[in-house]
């Protein structure tokens, strides 16, 4: 009989439901366990034969990834929202685990990268920054939405400057107005403080990463675009191929079709029906995307191979907002051969043309690019 046991783990604050079956689906044990590292490595040690555990991504998967990963033989951190089973059916911490369990042993589930360790201190870092842009832009538009409600013009950054600050204030006629705003005020300075704090940080800690220094030489890709990048990458070796970073990044087409083929006197053709596209796939890195999207953009407005790719796309009727996503495959090529002699790009010029082709060209999408001048430097 064979030895093998999936578990299936539902984790919660207090506790963590387990539900553990055999090679042939069969419910072996059910228990709940406390949310603490002794308790649930001591429900492990008691556990014998091949173990492989899932539990989905959430708030604890990192930590207890860490914890089970030198315990197990597989673990699997799944992509809660590809767990459809999950939502069939009754729903409890019991049932959960059980399902989860069942996915694994049929091989049915959508894993989540957690493998690399090396980066974690410049993953914190990014993590710190990002948090701290986005809550500054929060403060920076409640500002402005502040002074539009009282119907006082704050078009450009005038606004934020401290040397004109008094001025502001000064057109609000409202006492009680004027000190909410005095209060956006001063969390406007604490968050640029701690930005500039952070971003300092961030970059001392990307310099220890040697593969940064080359990032930088991409046009548009700065010190701080090139840090945030090799923070929610990791490393280019967990894709398979560009494809996956592509999708990853949230650039990738979902599309729909049905009746692909049909016969025709007694032959099996293929239809030429138009595939239905039903825009860019939503399960992906936000960061990520922005990070692609803010390159694409500074990279379109600056002189350089990538503006007159930009220029003529735009002059053939193509949408602005589709060309950012599709920079030419052979301008991008022409510069990574000027930049790295004796390494060709032919092959990123094959089997990786965009669907977003629309202008008859065969495109290469912006992390393609990134993908291909990282792997070749790691």
């Amino acid at each position: 009989m064979s030895s093998e046991k999936y578990i299936g783990l539902d984790v919660h604050q207090a506790t963590i439901s387990v539900a553990v079956l055999d090679s042939r689906g069969k419910l072996v044990m059910e228990s709940i366990v406390e949310t603490k590292a002794a308790t649930i490595l001591d429900f492990f040690a008691g556990l014998r034969g091949t173990l492989s555990v899932t539990f989905e991504e959430g708030t604890w998967a990192a930590w207890l990834y860490d914890l089970l990963k030198p315990h197990v033989d597989k673990l699997v951190v799944c992509n809660p929202r590809k767990n459809a089973l999950l939502k069939d059916g009754n729903k409890s911490d019991r049932i959960d685990a059980r399902k989860l369990a069942e996915l694994l042993r049929l091989d049915n589930l959508k894993p989540v990268y957690h493998g690399e360790t090396g980066v974690r201190m410049l993953r914190e870092l990014a993590r710190s920054y990002l948090t701290i842009v986005k809550d500054l832009s929060r403060v920076m538009n409640r500002l402005k939405a502040l002074y539009r409600s009282w119907a006082i013009p704050c078009a450009g950054r005038d606004v934020y400057y401290t040397r004109h600050r008094a001025e502001w204030l000064g057109k609000i006629r409202e006492a009680g107005v004027r000190r909410r705003a005095e209060q956006l005020y001063q969390q406007l300075d604490m968050l640029q403080h701690l930005r500039q704090q952070t971003r300092g940080e961030l970059l001392a800690e990307s310099r220890k990463h040697t593969i940064t220094v080359r990032l930088r030489q991409i046009p548009s890709l700065g010190p701080i675009r090139s840090a945030l990048a090799v923070a929610l990458i990791q490393t280019p070796h967990r894709f398979r191929t560009k494809r996956q970073l592509w999708a990853y990044s949230g650039l990738a087409l979902e599309t729909r079709t049905t009746g692909e083929h049909r016969y025709v006197k007694g032959q099996l053709r293929r239809s030429k029906k138009q595939i239905s596209i039903r825009g860019l796939n939503k399960d992906h890195n936000h960061d990520l995307k922005g990070l692609f999207k803010a390159a694409a953009t500074r990279a379109s407005v600056q002189p350089g191979l990538f503006q007159d790719f930009y220029q003529r796309s735009l002059a053939k009727g193509i949408k602005p907002t589709m060309v950012r996503l599709t920079p030419g495959a052979q301008d991008c090529s022409h510069y990574a051969d000027s930049m790295e002699e004796g390494r060709k790009l032919r092959r990123c010029e094959t089997e990786v043309a965009s669907r977003l082709s629309v202008s008859g060209e065969e495109p290469l999408p912006s992390p393609a690019i990134f993908f291909w001048w990282w792997s070749v430097g790691s």
